[in-house]
């Protein structure tokens, strides 16, 4: 039954994570009238917000033009997550994958009854978040999901070496793929976006797609194919480019300096491999033709300035031409494209190759490769399997009952 959530209109917001993200999600719902609330486990991260707010500007480019600008204190600042979801029911996360574990399990104690859990980007922290749910006896009647991406390329500005609190966002999104978990909520969640500002240019742009279960949201996220093939193999440009090319530091950008049309094509044949993965387990996934990886936003660039009638992309950044259209980074092998989109995004990718049969060479390479630049091994210095998301004992039929219906099947001796 579809549920009042009018209730929403009105109540406070909690953001999860100082970052980026977080700090952009924040104030982009204060800048719409909300109340809103922002949590970092980091006191360095949110330090001085109550003397300088946040201010957020930036290209925000769009195929729409929707734009939301402007300084903004926040109405709950601090390091105690309590004091910030109390009675919050819309909860926003955003923080990188590796510290979603550290944000759920102390969310988990917090949860109250009627709570809508939104994840920017996912990358399996619903399948988490349900598991520590199961784990630490937890009950509430909770709504779980996230997106494929965040509302937003953004970043913090940097002042040589000092992080500041003002975000500027480069593009908003005008369609994200989201769903929940179970898909039995769907209609809720997807109303809730509604209620959510920092969703804005999505509900006024193309909308808010509803994904195939939390499993195709993972797939969905595009940060393991167009980042790890162009970081892993545009590395010799990234390492020279300030100590040989001269340039200044912090001012390389994989998209606007990597990307060439070797490294598209292994893109390519990396997301065939999600397609194969998402067939074997009987999942939906985004479509992105062959034509759309050959640009220097790659198939980001649809997210923003989507397609025509033809389904083609409405803009192309072509390969031969100098283009600074892209976010800087990564700016060294220890930057999140790589040590998280490998271990995470790339590590489960191979997880549920091995479950279903699928060989996936392409992504398997990229794991040893990123391994090798670090002197480890990414199949084993990970927590992230299918165990650790709670599905790895499953079948295919118990895994899409439990995505679909929420009826989990326990692990057996």
């Amino acid at each position: 039954m579809k549920r009042d959530l009018s209730y929403l209109s009105t109540c406070p917001i909690a953001v999860l994570g100082g970052g980026a993200v977080g700090k952009a999600t924040a104030a982009d719902c204060k800048l719409a009238g909300r109340e809103v609330r922002l949590y970092s486990k980091s006191e360095k991260s949110i330090a001085r917000l109550d003397k300088t707010g946040i201010l957020l500007d930036g290209i925000q480019r769009n195929l729409y033009g929707f734009e939301r600008s402007g300084r903004v204190f926040l109405d709950i600042v601090s390091t105690d997550m309590r004091k910030v979801v109390k009675g919050a029911k819309l909860i926003i996360i955003g923080v990188p994958a590796l510290s979603h574990e550290y944000y759920l399990k102390t969310l988990v104690p917090l949860l109250e009854d009627g709570m809508i859990i939104h994840t920017f980007t996912d990358n399996y922290a619903s399948l988490l978040l349900r598991k520590l749910m199961r784990e630490m006896g937890c009950t509430k009647d909770v709504i779980i999901g996230g997106w494929s991406s965040a509302p937003y390329g953004t970043r913090i500005e940097k002042i040589c070496g000092f992080w500041t609190n003002h975000v500027g966002i480069k593009y908003r999104a005008i369609s994200l793929r989201g769903a929940c978990l179970p898909m039995s909520d769907i209609d809720d969640f997807m109303e809730s976006v509604k209620y959510l500002p920092c969703m804005d240019s999505v509900t006024l742009g193309e909308g808010p797609q509803r994904g195939d279960t939390m499993l195709d949201i993972g797939f969905a996220n595009v940060n393991p194919v167009i980042h790890v093939p162009a970081s892993l193999l545009g590395v010799s440009s990234m390492e020279n480019w300030s100590l040989v090319y001269g340039n200044a530091p912090d001012s390389y950008s994989m998209y606007s300096h990597g990307l060439c049309p070797s490294i598209c094509r292994v893109q390519y044949q990396f997301y065939q491999e999600e397609c194969k993965l998402a067939k074997a387990i009987g999942i939906a996934s985004p479509y992105y033709s062959y034509e759309s990886f050959f640009s220097r936003r790659s198939i980001l660039t649809q997210e923003y300035m989507g397609l025509d009638e033809n389904g083609k992309d409405n803009v192309i950044f072509p390969l031969d031409k100098p283009c600074d259209e892209g976010n800087t980074g990564p700016n060294s092998i220890d930057h999140r494209y790589i040590t998280e989109d490998i271990p995470v995004g790339c590590k489960i990718y191979h997880d549920f190759g091995v479950k279903f049969g699928v060989p996936t060479p392409i992504i398997d390479s990229m794991i040893v490769l990123g391994g090798a630049m670090h002197e480890k091994s990414f199949f084993e210095e990970t927590v992230y399997n299918l165990d650790y998301l709670g599905i790895g004992h499953m079948t295919r039929d118990e895994l899409l009952d439990y995505m679909y219906n929420g009826r989990y099947v326990k692990k057996t001796s």
